[in-house]
């Protein structure tokens, strides 16, 4: 059970085209928003659908992957690690992000 300790699994669409950035060290990077979408009906009776959105980050190999064949809109399964970090705008300001780190991508849906 150690490994579920911090374990995020989501299925979801892309918001965006993923956005791929080579470091100096050679190394790649894929960030882009997932959206989860959760139905449920209101006290009336309507159907409401509740859209989460996810920030993914994907290192080497993985993002190689993402950068070949997934686009906007796109379905995927992701397992990953909920992380928090922290940064300073050019205004002094300081931001706080959430993101989950995929380690394991499945691509779902035909063409």
């Amino acid at each position: 059970m150690s490994t579920l300790r911090n374990k995020v699994q989501l299925i979801g669409n892309l918001g965006n085209k993923p956005e791929i950035i080579t470091l100096e060290s050679g190394k790649k990077l894929a960030k882009f928003s997932l959206a989860t979408n959760e139905n449920y009906k209101n006290a009336q009776g309507e159907k409401v659908t509740d859209t989460q959105w996810h920030n993914i980050v994907a290192w080497n190999k993985t993002a190689e992957i993402i950068e070949k064949f997934l686009e906007k809109g796109n379905e995927v399964a992701i397992e990953g690690k909920l992380t928090s970090r922290s940064y300073e705008t050019k205004e002094g300001e300081k931001r706080y992000i959430t993101e989950i780190v995929c380690n394991e991508l499945l691509m779902l849906g035909g063409k």
